[in-house]
């Protein structure tokens, strides 16, 4: 079992510890359940959906980065297909806040970069700020996404979002976690490049239209690849920098031992992500970081 489990074990009961064990016990345990995986939990402990994702919040909570605040979110994000997903917040010393990441924006992310086509619910263990509210109003869920807290009723993301502003009140756009490749192409042979360029063809900018991926490698070869999710309000948007790091994190890699990474994005963009980049892999100690341009 991942360490950073150790300390929060006790708070999951006897019997979902058992049934949880044939899983989480390995360490390259992925952080997430397969539906088939779900269903024999859910048979072994007696809990339902609901359920099930309260009593895994602390383990997804465990996952958290929080270095500046101490406030430690775990959020649990169930796909259609029956998956279910963690995610945790996460800072980065050394560069500006608007850089962390929301437990609710890594479970989600976490779910489209598994390849998740759309979220039945999410659960989370503090009420979702606004910031978060009008990000996860970006997906193809719609306002319907359910919504559950500890102690609370179920309510949709309309219930804490009424009157919204969505990609829905422009012109018909993608949505995120809608399937799509924009169809860039680069003549390489680098595996590092290649698959920061297949995350950039699956990135979702539907505004801007500056797409962008990301692939990191670390100490031990392992790629972690991470997609632009643009926002119709914009500032909620995600950068692929933070969804490979959550992607990292989630998965049990260390964000300090990054090597080498490469940025592609379209060089007609109106936005580019990459002083951004540089500057926060920077301050987490990687100091190989390339960008390769992409046109149609």
């Amino acid at each position: 079992m991942q360490a950073r489990f150790n300390a929060i074990w006790s708070e999951i009961t006897p019997k979902l510890q058992e049934a949880l064990l044939p899983y989480i016990s390995h360490d390259d345990f992925p952080a997430m359940l397969t539906a088939k995986q779900v269903e024999s939990i859910k048979q072994s402990s007696g809990l339902n959906d609901h359920a099930l994702a309260l009593s895994l919040l602390p383990l997804a909570a465990a996952c958290s980065i929080a270095p500046i605040s101490r406030f430690y979110v775990g959020a649990i994000a169930r796909g259609e297909s029956g998956n279910l997903y963690f995610g945790a917040n996460m800072e980065f010393i050394g560069v500006p806040l608007q850089q962390t990441v929301h437990a609710e924006q890594s479970a989600i992310t976490h779910a489209w970069l598994r390849g998740e086509k759309k979220l039945a619910s999410i659960t989370i263990n503090y009420s979702p700020c606004g910031h978060c509210r009008q990000f996860m109003n970006e997906l193809n869920s719609g306002t319907q996404l359910e919504v559950y807290l500890p102690n609370r009723p179920k309510l949709t993301l309309a219930d804490y979002l009424p009157e919204s502003f969505g990609p829905r009140d422009l012109t018909d756009t993608p949505l995120l976690l809608d399937t799509i490749n924009h169809g860039y192409q680069l003549a390489t042979d680098d595996e590092l490049v290649q698959t920061a360029l297949d995350a950039a063809n699956r990135s979702h900018a539907p505004y801007s239209q500056s797409h962008s991926g990301i692939a990191l490698q670390d100490a031990q070869g392992k790629i972690y690849a991470g997609r632009y999710a643009e926002n119709v309000a914009f500032n909620p948007s995600l950068p692929p920098l933070q969804a490979a790091l959550i992607l990292m994190n989630i998965s049990g890699g260390n964000c300090h031992t990054i090597k080498r990474a490469v940025l592609v994005e379209n060089e007609s963009s109106h936005i580019s992500q990459w002083n951004a980049t540089e500057s926060t892999l920077t301050a987490l100690g990687c100091t190989k970081v390339e960008r390769h341009t992409i046109l149609k």
